[in-house]
């Protein structure tokens, strides 16, 4: 099959059809610009795709809205929405205009790439647009490669990924991601005003409050049925996704860098490359979406090496004893987890430095010989003798003002001459745009890594950038510190990786603050949220499998809620955190015999499942936002299982009972369903669902399906 094809319209005007297995997108060079002309379900014909013209423009020269369906619109004609480039050439000029050269077309296994070569009418200025076509999965991935071919500098003042255009509709519902520290991922769905909507983040990660992702459906879509067109932006930085409606129903999507406090030096000979945008479009509702993104980020975005390897169930210490760590109460908690079944031992915060309180020691990385006289080897030894593997917790970003790092160097933090320097959390943030800083951070995570048998990293980042200077900067280069940080982020996992190919990393930034698509090609997995009470996950974890697939979402089980104080029984703390990555953070060592027995079996059930937790094709059946009852499926890769959790907040007038409807089964093959003598055809399970009666309060069922 042809996912691109090139029709010449006419001597000065090009059609390109892109096609996915459900998809069609296009656009056309008429002689003056990249227009896109399509996106939406996928034609019979080439020629369907083909602009079609009206007889005649009703508004003539008055159409102020012709210039609205530009695939890379550059700042400096007669345009006015959101441009994806703006720059200043050395002579001051401030306007790019970008003509066609040509076009290639290139395969990569289960990838088809076309490159759209443009450069400025006048300047030495080249632009390359990369399509790259995921035909399996109804996703294109976009983005930009600016190119300075001249002999000055050219300053970017703004630089998008992409700009995606959709068809006119009735009404749209557009879907974001928003929250809060210990609230993450919420969604927030409404119809879609006229004016400009955007989604950023302007304080230098990717944050609580907004994600990288966005949704725009038909205003009559749901779950399991609609139009949707959807999108994710792999930057961890300042970003912006902007979502225009005009007033003659044109609806632009642009996003990529944000432009706040930013500029760019491109200098002669060097290439700007912008963050992936990754987009889809699918006609089954936002459930669709989802796995559409979760089977691309399983197969070409998680790190290669680790990407089907199933997550080792993960016991995290910090709530046992916080800051007062100690060869002895770490023993006792590994030995009392490894009993349980757990696999990979993580010891958090408080190791290292004089760092007993988060007041002191953060940026000084070697162990505290008070608390472990003979370094971490006696401590991991024991695990691994326990039959655990051994992780530990790293924040290399910040550091206290009360740290050797800090009284060494104090240039090393962002910060403006003559103005005060705020603290967060009792910390700067070390500038890791600088390459000595990278290097500092390269050459302690080589010591711990390289020194010891370590085969966990969790990486924390616990506060937003402000007073952001770099007053040491190349010239013309201090406001390119947001751009050039995260790339500093990367460089270090990129080293990190090669260097350490079996070692897991997780990305935490005080819970769900750095989760995107960028960071995600580094790290197998994401503390979703600092709030591990069960009830209030139901509703982050909603959110955060619209955009991210459940493996790479890592929760704990935890006692008693700090947040909030709500109690929940066992079975209802295990069940939630199942869905994804099992992992454990409760004092154990406070447990009785029988709750510790109790973990065990639930350990062992999840061992069973685990692959189709992890890997397995996820459904939202029911949504806590909708119901008391809540309920989510995983089929195993090969269908050869299903599993489904169903929680209940609370039943009212004795007990609560319903159907839930199943979903992706075979229609025809048989399933033996758990607590049930005869088996049910998957279209039964579907149409007449699964009966479910529960009462009570925060009480959780999970059930299992096998295919006969």
């Amino acid at each position: 099959m042809r996912f691109v094809q090139f029709i010449e319209t006419s001597q000065n005007e090009y059609l390109w059809v892109l096609e996915t297995q459900n998809m069609g997108y296009a656009f056309v060079w008429n002689a003056h610009r990249l227009e896109n002309v399509y996106w939406g379900a996928k034609l019979p014909y080439p020629a369907d795709y083909l602009p079609r013209e009206l007889p005649f423009d009703p508004l003539g020269n008055w159409n102020f809205a012709r210039n609205t369906h530009e695939e890379f619109p550059a700042w400096g004609d007669y345009k006015f929405n959101e441009p994806c480039l703006k720059v200043r050439f050395g002579d001051g000029v401030r306007a790019c205009l970008l003509d066609y050269r040509d076009a290639t077309i290139s395969e990569n296994g289960a990838v088809t790439r076309l490159t759209i070569h443009l450069q400025d009418e006048h300047y030495p200025l080249r632009v390359r647009l990369i399509y790259d076509i995921y035909a399996d999965y109804d996703l294109i991935v976009r983005r930009a490669e600016i190119e300075n071919v001249g002999g000055e500098a050219v300053e970017i003042e703004q630089i998008l990924s992409a700009a995606w255009h959709l068809p006119q509709r009735d009404a749209y519902q557009l879907t974001s991601l928003s929250g809060k520290w210990g609230g993450e991922f919420q969604l927030q769905r409404v119809e879609l005003p006229r004016g400009k909507q955007i989604i950023e983040r302007r304080r230098g990660s990717t944050g609580f409050d907004s994600n990288p992702f966005f949704a725009l459906a038909d205003g009559l879509a749901q779950e399991d049925d609609g139009e949707v067109w959807f999108g994710a932006l792999a930057f961890s930085g300042n970003y912006k996704i902007v979502i225009e409606r005009d007033a003659f129903e044109h609806i632009n999507v642009s996003g990529g860098i944000h432009d706040f406090d930013f500029r760019w030096r491109l200098d002669a000979g060097e290439t700007f490359v912008t963050p992936n945008f990754v987009a889809g479009y699918t006609a089954a509702g936002y459930g669709a979406a989802s796995r559409a993104l979760h089977a691309y980020e399983l197969e070409h975005v998680v790190p290669r090496a680790t990407a089907r390897q199933p997550r080792p169930i993960v016991y995290n210490s910090w709530y046992v004893t916080e800051f007062d760590v100690s060869l002895e109460n770490q023993e006792k908690a590994a030995e009392l987890a490894a009993k349980m079944g757990v696999e990979l031992f993580v010891m958090d915060d408080g190791w290292f430095g004089q760092r007993n309180t988060d007041r002191a020691g953060l940026g000084d990385w070697y162990v505290n010989r008070d608390k472990f006289p003979s370094g971490l080897a006696p401590l991991i030894n024991r695990v691994n003798e326990l039959g655990m593997e051994f992780g530990i917790w790293v924040e290399p970003e910040m550091v206290n003002p009360d740290s050797d790092l800090y009284r060494a160097h104090p240039d090393w933090v962002y910060h403006f001459p003559n103005r005060p320097l705020s603290t967060g959390r009792n910390q700067y943030v070390l500038n890791v745009a600088r390459p000595d800083v990278q290097q500092f951070i390269l050459d302690f995570m080589h010591d711990l890594l390289g020194n010891n048998n370590i085969k966990f990293i969790k990486w924390d980042m616990n506060r937003h950038f402000s007073e952001p200077g770099w007053m040491d900067a190349p010239e013309g280069r201090d406001r390119e510190l947001w751009v050039r940080h995260t790339r500093g982020v990367y460089a270090i996992f990129r080293q990190l990786r090669e260097a350490y190919p079996n070692v897991l990393f997780e990305s935490c930034s005080g819970g769900g603050g750095r989760i995107d698509l960028g960071i995600m090609q580094y790290a197998e997995q994401f503390w979703m949220s600092d709030n591990t009470d069960p009830y209030d996950d139901l509703f982050i974890q909603e959110g955060f499998t619209l955009a991210h697939a459940p493996l790479t979402r890592m929760m704990w089980v935890t006692d008693t809620n700090w947040l909030n104080g709500r109690s929940y029984s066992l079975e209802f703390r295990f069940h939630l955190a199942m869905m994804g990555v099992l992992g454990m953070g409760a004092d154990i060592t406070r447990w009785s015999q029988a709750d510790l027995d109790k973990a065990a079996e639930l350990i062992a059930l999840y061992k069973d499942i685990r692959e189709t937790m992890q890997f397995g094709a996820f459904y939202r059946l029911r949504s806590p936002r909708e119901s008391a009852l809540s309920a989510f499926e995983f089929i195993h890769p090969s269908g050869r299982e299903a599993v489904v959790t169903v929680f209940l907040s609370q039943s009212q007038f004795g007990y609560f009972s319903t159907n839930v409807r199943l979903a992706g089964l075979e229609p025809n093959t048989r399933y033996q369903v758990d607590g049930w003598d005869e088996p049910w055809s998957g279209q039964a399970l579907m149409q007449r669902g699964l009966p479910i009666a529960l009462k009570g309060a925060f009480i959780s069922k999970l059930i299992r399906l096998a295919r006969v």
